[in-house]
């Protein structure tokens, strides 16, 4: 399994970081792949990927909550570094994100926030590179902006899904992007089981977003990789296929967006 979307460099893993990683493998995770959310957490992420390089892979990028009011300023640290590796040969950095658009807490940086999501989109684009983004309350102003790059060849994952059928088919216009499930299919009231019955199975990737968003039974409780096995359990139901063909599928799906 990979989960393509995990935050297991922020504080709540500090104690225990190497039992959460024994944990992933032990169910069979072979990558994590940790988004980034500003600046001033690139060096946690990058320590973590340092001390687990068979299995922890790093992004970078700027989250649209996190802009400050000279966010030009922060995407400037942010591609200088981006830059620097790619031109070392490293390439570390297995995508641009996390990235998009937010407006959930503040409606009034709409323009800010597309500035920054197309700037990064271009990034993308320059080094080939997939994009993760983040949605939230902004499903129309997402597409607005993703509707001029639709036969770009861009690629990536619309990381955290949990909208209705109409939202599934909309994004599934944009050929070379998957949509990231996580814990949120499990949950009682979640309508993803049956949004997802009009996308096929070659379209989605797993992912966890740790610690937030743990899947039934863990509801409460910080979420880690290793309970991605609960989300692949939901999807065998929703696809009335087996664990085995859900993680076959999300893996190739995976591999190919990130080609890693």
């Amino acid at each position: 399994m990979i989960d393509t979307h995990t935050h297991i460099y922020v504080e709540e893993f500090n104690q225990d970081l190497a039992d959460v990683i024994e944990r992933a493998r032990s169910v069979g995770i072979n990558k994590l792949y940790l988004p980034n959310i500003n600046e001033e957490t690139i060096a946690d992420m990058l320590s973590v990927c340092d001390s687990y390089p068979d299995i922890c892979f790093p992004m970078i990028g700027l989250h649209p909550t996190d802009l400050e009011d000279d966010y030009r300023k922060q995407l400037t640290i942010i591609k200088n570094l981006l830059d620097q590796d790619r031109l070392s040969g490293k390439n570390r950095f297995v995508a641009i994100g996390e990235t998009g658009l937010d407006l959930y807490w503040d409606n009034t940086r709409l323009a800010e926030q597309i500035d920054a999501f197309t700037a990064q989109i271009e990034w993308g684009l320059e080094y080939n590179l997939p994009v993760i983004i983040h949605s939230r309350c902004a499903f129309y102003e997402l597409c607005k902006v993703m509707d001029d790059y639709k036969n770009s060849g861009l690629r990536g994952v619309f990381h955290c899904f949990s909208g209705d059928t109409n939202e599934a088919l909309r994004l599934l216009e944009y050929p070379n992007f998957m949509l990231g499930i996580g814990g949120t299919v499990t949950y009682k009231k979640s309508i993803l089981p049956e949004s997802l019955k009009s996308v096929p199975l070659n379209r989605i990737v797993l992912e966890t977003d740790a610690p937030y968003l743990p899947p039934v039974p863990f509801r409460g409780k910080r979420n880690e990789p290793a309970y991605l096995i609960k989300v692949v359990e939901c999807l065998s139901q929703v696809y009335s296929c087996s664990p085995e063909d859900i993680i076959s599928a999300t893996t190739a799906n995976a591999e190919t967006v990130f080609c890693r």
